[in-house]
């Protein structure tokens, strides 16, 4: 997702808009064509494989954990690749490629050096848990935004366990990405659809897929904040930093496509239990490498402050299907029926990204 660059600059004005336009998620370089698209229901594509009665709690887990190790291990090979590359390049292109590395790497060493880190560990290629997490969840707790917000999206990591409790014993409405969008696509919790005993279990990425209700790209929903992942980002431009896999920026633009969010829609970064430690504050990365999908952060919590970015780096518009590639698009079963669909009721073909190598964790079992 991060290997073809569509670099930002000064000129690239968006305006806000709460239902994307469709053009937005054909090639840009195509002109607009008018068209009456019908979102069906996809929320049955991947119902049963979430569905009380067959869930396997204890193999949901085995496989969650087996596939994240491989993801682990594949992105470090990626990274090592990318890294020494670029040492034996004076290419642009390839250099391109590994600067996000280089800053991630000293993240992690940082934080395992100066034993900031917490389990899951090593915090090596994940959204780092740390030391002062339950600190820095008072100050999310505590904004306005946050305590006005309706419904919250949350990625279902281990490590943000504490923001998804905060959101349904606060009686939001939790959405959930299911892992790397593998069986489907989001889960959507409330409190009353568990008994109140059994809330801490909801909150588990086990206890999400147990008992989420899936959700369609054509669910009416309104998403007040999203709270996403970061290893690194910039507290004065709002760049930041993800573990590399890129599922994030897939995520928000789905949510985009859907008219759930607009470029309104504030975006907290939530590393750990909750949020960034002040020591994955950084400020050397670069605005103009960003990639047009790269999602920016308007609010940082920490331990110590929370940080309001004003950022100007404009927000993705939605999928940029020129960006993805064959073996990651066929992977992603909604994304391959979504791209399908918009082709055949434009009559027009979308893009495609280079090929590449995936993660063994992008492997769906049939």
């Amino acid at each position: 997702m991060e290997a073809n660059l569509f670099k930002l600059s000064s000129g690239f004005a968006l305006k806000p808009s709460h239902k994307t336009p469709l053009s937005s998620f054909l090639s840009h370089s195509q002109n607009n064509k008018s068209s009456n698209l019908r979102l069906r229901n996809f929320s049955k594509l991947d119902s049963t494989s979430n569905s009380k009665e067959s869930f396997n709690e204890a193999a949901y887990e085995v496989e969650r954990l087996t596939l994240d190790s491989k993801a682990r291990n594949e992105m470090a090979e990626k990274a090592k690749k990318e890294i020494r590359n670029s040492s034996s390049s004076k290419e642009e292109e390839v250099e391109d490629k590994a600067w996000k590395w280089r800053i991630r790497k000293r993240v992690w060493d940082l934080m395992e050096r100066e034993k900031i880190a917490q389990n899951p560990r090593p915090v090596h290629h994940r959204i780092p848990n740390f030391v002062g997490a339950a600190s820095a969840a008072q100050n999310l707790g505590g904004l306005e935004v946050f305590k006005g917000a309706k419904c919250v999206k949350v990625n279902p990591d281990s490590p943000q366990k504490q923001v998804r409790f905060l959101t349904l014993s606060g009686g939001k409405q939790l959405l959930t990405p299911q892992p790397r969008l593998r069986t489907g696509f989001f889960s959507m919790l409330e409190s009353n659809m568990f008994a109140p005993p059994t809330i801490n279990e909801a909150c588990t990425s086990v206890g999400v897929a147990k008992f989420g209700r899936p959700i369609g790209l054509d669910e009416k929903i309104k998403v007040d904040l999203i709270v996403i992942g970061s290893v690194a980002v910039d507290p004065k431009t709002g760049a930041r930093l993800g573990k590399g896999e890129g599922f994030a920026e897939l995520e928000y633009g789905m949510l985009r496509y859907m008219g759930a969010i607009d470029d309104t829609t504030l975006v907290v970064t939530s590393e750990g239990n909750h949020t960034v430690h002040d020591r994955q504050l950084v400020d050397d990365i670069p605005i103009e490498k960003l990639l047009i999908h790269d999602v920016p952060v308007d609010i940082i919590c920490t331990p110590s402050q929370v940080i309001f970015t004003n950022t100007s780096i404009p927000k993705p518009q939605g999928i940029y299907w020129d960006k993805l590639s064959p073996e990651k698009l066929s992977q992603i079963r909604i994304l391959k029926e979504l791209k399908s669909r918009i082709e055949r009721e434009t009559g027009q073909k979308l893009p495609c990204g280079p090929s590449e190598k995936l993660p063994p964790t992008a492997q769906r079992r049939r």
